[in-house]
C-alpha cells in the first residue's frame, strides 16, 4: 500500500476526507506528517499549502497537484519528482458553465434592458450563428469551452499557440494568426495558462486588434491583460464589457479600479473549483498508476510551464 502526504491546507482535509478515503481504499493511506520523509510515496498538494521544500522526499514518485494552474509550483528548485496537474471533470463542467453563462448575456445584451419602464423592442440581439466567439486557449479547458459554444450555435474559433489540430474545432494557430483570432473575436474568452510567452499577451496594441465593442471574459489568469492597457480600451469604447475571475492580487484590492468601472464585472475566482467528490478519482487513478508503473494523467511539461 502507498503512502501519501497530504501538503495540502488542513482545512480543506474535511471536504476531502471522504472521497480519498473512498477512492484510495486498498491503494493507498494518507498521512499529514512525515517524520520519515524517506518513506513517502507520493505527495498531494495544493500551491497555497506552507509547504515548498520537496527535496526531503526521496522515494516519491509524484506531486499531485490538486489546482489546474501549477505556475506557483513548476519553478520550484527543490521539485525534482513528477508534477501531475489537476484535471477534475467537475472543474471542466464548472469552466464551460461559467463561460457559457456570461457569453450568453453579453451576446443577448440582457444588461441593455434595464427595467425602468422604456419599452425597447427595437434591441434585438443576433442569433448565436451571426455572432463570433474566440477562445484563447484550446487546452483542457478551453477545449470543451469552446466545443459548448459551437453546440449552442456560435461561430466558434480557438487560437492555440502551438496550431496544433483539435478534433471537432476550427483551430486558429500561432504568434502569425493572433491577429485572425483577436480580429474575429466579438466576445473573446481567455483560457492561457500563466507562461513568460502568455504574460500581458492582451496589451493595447492586442486590444485594439478586437472589434469595437467586443466583449471579453477572462476566468483564466489574471495576468493575461495589461490591467491599465484594459481599462483604457474600456473607457474608449473599444472593449464593451469585461468580465473578470482572476487578477493578478487576490482577492482583488477594495479600492481597485475594476470594482468601480461600470463596464467590468468581477468575480470572486469562482469560475471552476476542483471538486473533491469528482477529483479524488482523478487523484486516485494517477496513484494506481504509480504503483503498476504506467504513465500518469496529465503530466507537467516543465519546459513550457503547464
Amino acid at each position: 500500500m502507498l503512502t501519501v502526504l497530504w501538503a495540502a491546507r488542513p482545512d480543506r482535509w474535511p471536504a476531502w476526507e471522504a472521497p480519498l478515503e473512498r477512492e484510495l481504499a486498498g491503494l493507498a493511506r494518507i498521512v499529514h506528517e512525515a517524520p520519515e520523509p524517506e518513506a513517502i510515496d507520493a505527495i498531494i498538494y495544493a500551491p497555497n499549502a506552507r509547504f515548498s521544500d520537496f527535496s526531503p522526499y526521496t522515494r516519491a514518485g509524484l506531486v499531485q497537484s490538486l489546482w489546474a494552474g501549477v505556475e506557483r509550483i513548476v519553478g520550484n528548485g527543490t521539485l525534482t519528482q513528477p508534477l501531475a496537474r489537476m484535471v477534475d471533470p467537475g472543474l471542466t463542467d464548472g469552466m464551460v458553465e461559467y463561460c457559457l453563462g456570461w457569453a450568453m448575456r453579453f451576446h443577448l445584451g440582457m444588461d441593455r434592458y434595464a427595467q425602468d419602464g422604456a419599452w425597447r423592442n427595437a434591441l434585438i440581439p443576433p442569433l448565436a450563428r451571426e455572432r463570433r466567439v474566440t477562445v484563447l486557449g484550446a487546452g483542457a479547458l478551453g477545449a470543451p469551452v469552446a466545443r459548448r459554444l459551437a453546440q449552442v450555435g456560435f461561430d466558434t474559433a480557438v487560437w492555440s499557440a502551438s496550431g496544433r489540430e483539435v478534433e471537432g474545432l476550427t483551430v486558429i494557430g500561432g504568434e502569425k494568426g493572433l491577429p485572425e483570432a483577436l480580429g474575429r473575436a466579438e466576445i473573446l474568452v481567455t483560457l492561457l495558462p500563466d507562461t513568460p510567452e502568455t504574460r500581458d499577451l492582451l496589451d493595447s496594441h492586442r486590444l485594439a486588434m478586437l472589434p469595437a465593442g467586443a466583449a471579453i471574459v477572462n476566468p483564466g489568469r489574471g495576468t493575461l491583460i495589461e490591467d491599465a492597457a484594459l481599462i483604457a480600451a474600456l473607457d474608449s469604447g473599444q472593449v464593451g464589457h469585461a468580465v473578470l475571475d482572476v487578477f493578478r492580487t487576490e482577492p482583488l484590492p477594495p479600492g481597485h479600479a475594476f470594482w468601480s468601472h461600470p463596464r467590468v464585472f468581477v468575480t470572486p475566482h469562482i469560475a471552476a473549483e476542483t471538486r473533491p467528490s469528482s477529483a479524488a478519482a482523478v487523484v486516485a487513478e494517477n496513484l494506481r498508476r504509480l504503483r503498476d508503473g504506467r504513465p500518469f494523467l496529465h503530466l507537467v511539461d516543465r519546459t513550457r510551464g503547464y
